[in-house]
């Protein structure tokens, strides 16, 4: 029996699995990165920028600044190291701290509280500068209109400032194909109809039923994912100045960092990630099981949709099995993803509810039961089954029982399988 340990909460799940059935552990590629200190490489990153001038030629003293940051849930981006860094340079430049405003970039999520803006952007800062949420249904103003046909709208006092510098981390993305970026901008900053015109891009036209553009998926990034050309459009609209983008490795520390512009630098990114965190399999599995990577990213359901989307490409359609072990403290994350949990009993229902009454939280929910009429989705966590009963999914207490159960639905007692410690971030296809 091989051991293994998966990060689970503040803490870890121990759990041991036959040696002989395990096809191979997916973890990050190894690339050659330069070992230096966090804030070593975001230094480096701010003074050499990507296809942009540098900080200085850009914003000037007396100007104003809107550094966007994410939400808790990517507190792994490191954000309150970037922002010290960053808000160095903006002082050495000229700008007061009076001048700065912080914004976090929630979307449709829960709005942060003060602990919450401690954690993002570090004590200090927060002692210091301005530091106010994004409301989606808040103060908005327009900044175009996208050949999609999208009426951008975006929080209107980063508008009202001289510049706008997007802080953020960049990891696969189950719609979008990559995280960070333009994300930042739509749906971080923009209005609730703009997000939900640009998420509501994956249904193709027609009827429920008439299914999804399969192009709106992980590690796609060009013109065939209209999500992300609408998302690239909404940052142009928004005339953004610079932005500073962390790629983490599996120890949860910045092995990289990309600034410069919105555009360039992400793709340089993404580019990184997809070298590190795109692992290429050359069959699929009857069984993956899959960590959602601990605290805050196993933070509530609502974020496993981005193991479970890193994890898909492994399992054999129908008949194979995903166990998804993911804390999800805070429950479903969203109620409207709770709504499509308990008002709903089948995906039809759902399809037909969602496309007249389209939300992220409704389309999160849709998504992540749409999986489980795929494939058997076991999920640990500390949520209750009955939770889960109108839905498809199942649920399990330990990741023993999980694996006792996968057992069951398929009928074999030996199952080929993938153990996916950094499912969150690592992604696992035979296409890449």
């Amino acid at each position: 029996m091989a051991k293994y340990s998966f990060r689970y909460g503040d803490g870890n799940i121990d759990f041991e699995y036959p040696q002989e059935d395990v096809i191979k552990v997916l973890e990050p590629n190894k690339v050659d990165i330069p070992c230096l200190d966090e804030e070593e490489i975001i230094r480096k990153s701010i003074e050499n920028p990507i296809g942009s001038p540098k900080l200085e030629e850009i914003v000037k003293a007396g100007q104003t600044v809107c550094i966007v940051v994410p939400d808790v849930t990517r507190l792994w981006s490191k954000p309150a190291v970037i922002c010290k860094i960053l808000v160095e340079k903006l002082n050495k430049i000229g700008v007061k701290d009076s001048d700065i405003l912080f914004i976090a970039a929630v979307g449709t999520h829960r709005l942060q509280e003060e602990e919450d803006f401690i954690n993002l952007i570090g004590e200090d800062l927060y002692k210091r500068i301005r530091i106010e949420n994004h409301l989606c249904d808040g103060e908005v103003v327009e900044t175009g209109v996208s050949s999609y046909g999208n009426v951008m709208q975006v929080n209107a006092h980063a508008m009202a400032c001289d510049h706008r510098i997007l802080v953020g981390g960049v990891v696969f993305h189950f719609l979008a194909g990559f995280g960070g970026g333009r994300k930042t901008v739509l749906p971080g900053i923009s209005s609730r109809s703009t997000i939900n015109y640009n998420h509501k891009m994956y249904f193709k036209p027609g009827p429920a039923g008439s299914g999804a553009i399969e192009t709106c998926a992980c590690g796609i990034f060009d013109e065939t994912n209209p999500l992300n050309m609408d998302m690239i459009e909404a940052a142009k609209f928004a005339q953004i100045s610079f932005i500073v983008n962390s790629v983490v490795n599996s120890e949860q520390k910045i092995a990289a960092c990309f600034s410069g512009d919105v555009i360039k630098a992400h793709e340089e990114a993404a580019a990184l990630v997809k070298k590190i965190d795109g692992v290429k399999i050359d069959r699929q599995a009857d069984l993956v099981i899959a960590s959602a990577c601990g605290y805050p990213k196993d933070i509530n359901f609502y974020q496993g949709v981005k193991p479970v989307f890193n994890a898909i490409g492994a399992i054999k359609p129908k008949e194979g099995v995903l166990i998804l072990v993911s804390e999800c403290r805070e429950g479903f994350g969203n109620p409207d993803t709770e709504k499509f949990a308990f008002e709903f009993d089948n995906m039809l229902d759902r399809e037909i509810y969602l496309r007249d009454n389209y939300g992220i939280g409704r389309f999160t929910g849709f998504r992540l039961f749409e999986v489980a009429t795929q494939i058997h989705f076991i999920l640990v966590s500390s949520m209750k089954p009955e939770m889960f009963a109108k839905t498809d999914i199942h649920t399990a207490e330990t990741v023993e029982d999980a694996i006792e159960l996968a057992k069951k639905l398929t009928g074999k007692e030996k199952l080929s399988t993938y153990i996916m410690p950094y499912a969150a971030n690592t992604m696992a296809s035979m296409n890449i």
